[in-house]
This record gives structure tokens, sequence and C-alpha cells, in this order.
């Protein structure tokens, strides 16, 4: 059995040793590459702020379905990782105890055929994030919406994004 090391464990790793506030390039640089599959497809974290994450997919044969136009699968990894940096960087405050995190369930909705180059931006529940920050250790909920632009900034699709996640008690 092959083992991995999980790359941001070793970035929260090393800003616990730190002590200091988080460097949220940083954690972009240790997001957008730490998926083997979003590298193969060429999907990138553009953005990750305390208030929201970006995601670019770039234009590719390889990435369309049959009538040409941006492959849903695609589409939806794109909206995916642009929740998971916005995840982190909502979290980023107290990423040094984040035990763990998964998307439970997600709801696309499809608006218009995608071409060309995709950029989602995504954003987390406000409210839900103060009271996580401020709250103590344990199991939360994180609900999220990604939205789904091409270059002509034309609405192609919604993504509602359902997280769970485990925070650890303050070292």
């Amino acid at each position: 059995m092959a083992t991995t090391t999980d790359p941001l464990s070793a970035v929260v790793a090393r800003l616990a040793a730190a002590g200091g506030p988080v460097d949220l390039e940083e954690l972009r640089r240790t997001v957008d590459t730490m998926v083997p599959f979003c590298n193969h497809v060429g999907v990138r974290v553009t953005e990750l702020a305390p208030d929201h994450g970006q995601a670019e997919l770039p234009v590719r044969p390889e990435l369309q379905n049959h009538f040409g136009t941006v492959h849903a699968g695609a589409l939806f990894l794109a909206g995916e990782v642009a929740g998971a940096a916005a995840f982190a960087g909502a979290m980023a405050p107290r990423i040094t105890q984040l035990q763990g995190f998964v998307l439970r369930s997600s709801k696309i909705a499809f608006l218009k055929p995608a071409n060309g180059h995709i950029r989602a931006r995504a954003t987390l529940d406000e409210q839900a994030v103060r009271a996580i920050l401020a709250g103590g250790a344990g199991r939360f909920e994180l609900p999220g919406l990604a939205v789904l632009h091409d270059d002509a900034d034309l609405l192609l699709g919604r993504i509602e994004l359902d997280y769970v996640a485990w925070l650890g008690a303050a070292a």
C-alpha cells in the first residue's frame, strides 16, 4: 500500500509552529496543487481569501463533451475547487485545528452551455463562518455557493455546497 503525504497537513504544521497569522498566499499555493486530479485536469485556485475562493478551468479540447461545450464534470470540479478554496480561506484563523472536512452533498444547476475559459467563485455562509470561528471544538456544517462564469461574464451555473468538518481543541 502506497503512503502519501498530505501537503495541507505539512503547511498547517508549519503555521502552527510559526504561531503567527496564516499566510493566505502560501495556503492558496498549497491548495492549488495538492490534489492530483485537479492538476491532471488543469483547474487552478486563483484566489483564496477569508470571504471567497476562486478557481479557473482552462480551455482544452479534452475537457469538452460531444457537443463541443465544457463537460459537466469539469464544470463541477471548478466549482468544487473554488468551494474548497473558500473553505480554506474562511477557516484560516483556525486552520491548525482543522481535523478534516468533506463535501457532504451538492446540487448543481447548469444554466447555459459553457464554452471557453471558466471562472468559478465560491462563498460560504458568513453567519455560519463567524459562529464556527468563535466556537469550540467539534463537528460543524457549513453551506456555500459557487457560481460559474465564462470570459464574457455569462452566468453558466450555480452549485450549492454542503460541507461537514471537524475542529480540534486549540493547542
